[in-house]
């Protein structure tokens, strides 16, 4: 019997990571369907978790994600200080380019969306706040990726590259050719990779001028306005210098 299964704090997470964007509300007989625990063990673990607030029953009788998981993931370090720092560049960015504006941070192969400002002249997105998807997937993601570990780009070139669109680039060896482009050229225009409708740019944030990579912030369009995707590549950055040295200036400040 694995260990998830096996301690009582186990099987609660057992039953939280049945949650996702894709299955946001779920029955107690789905839950125990994807969990492979007894349904009245999932009856239990789900009874004890609304009462504390994590889940809460809607009014057909399925359960989704309580507000209490929210106000504790909204408090997690690494991306708060983040958010804090980037929103005020995020925000001046939106306002001189009216298009969408997201950061993300990469977590293993995955890559996390953490902020995102839309107007309702936006494009659609498929992404969202607290939406993951695979590394290399995304013009953001691939930035991060240029700039991670040795062995976890190795990793995610070894790994089959799923194709989202018909553009999509899924040969190990391109994907290789474009991570050292973006290395030497820091911005990224990623024509549709991800989806169809879009193109997104994106840059690095670090921590401090010089320091580390340690987010992505890019800005999407809709591809019938490619043709200012060149004329985002000096807002993106200014935006992305102002977060690096906010980031960095916070780090000295704790020291």
């Amino acid at each position: 019997m694995s260990t998830a299964r096996s301690t009582a704090a186990g099987k609660v997470l057992l039953v939280l990571s049945t949650f996702d964007r894709e299955r946001s509300s779920q029955t107690l007989s789905e839950i125990a369907q994807r969990t492979g625990l007894p349904l009245s063990t999932v009856h239990r673990l789900v009874t004890e978790l609304a009462g504390w607030g994590g889940l809460e029953r809607a009014e057909n009788g399925s359960w989704h994600v309580g507000l209490r998981l929210w106000e504790i993931a909204s408090g997690c370090p690494r991306s708060q200080i983040l958010r804090d720092a980037a929103l005020p560049f995020m925000q001046d960015l939106y306002e001189a380019t009216h298009e969408n504006v997201q950061l993300a941070v990469r977590e293993g192969t995955e890559l996390v969306f953490v902020e995102r400002i839309a107007g309702h002249r936006s494009v659609e997105l498929l992404t969202m706040v607290g939406s993951r998807f695979p590394v290399g997937s995304t013009g953001m993601g691939r930035v991060l990726l240029a700039h991670a570990p040795q062995d976890v780009q190795e990793e995610v070139l070894a790994s089959p590259l799923g194709a989202w669109t018909p553009y999509t680039v899924t040969d190990p060896q391109t994907l290789r050719r474009q991570l050292d482009r973006i290395r030497r050229e820091q911005v990224f225009v990623s024509d549709r990779q991800l989806s169809e409708s879009t193109i997104a740019v994106a840059v690095p944030v670090r921590m401090g001028r010089t320091g580390p990579v340690s987010a992505a912030l890019g800005i999407v369009i809709a591809v019938r306005s490619a043709d200012r995707a060149r004329g985002l590549r000096e807002p993106l950055l200014r935006a992305a210098y102002g977060i690096s040295e906010e980031l960095g200036r916070r780090a000295r400040t704790a020291l």
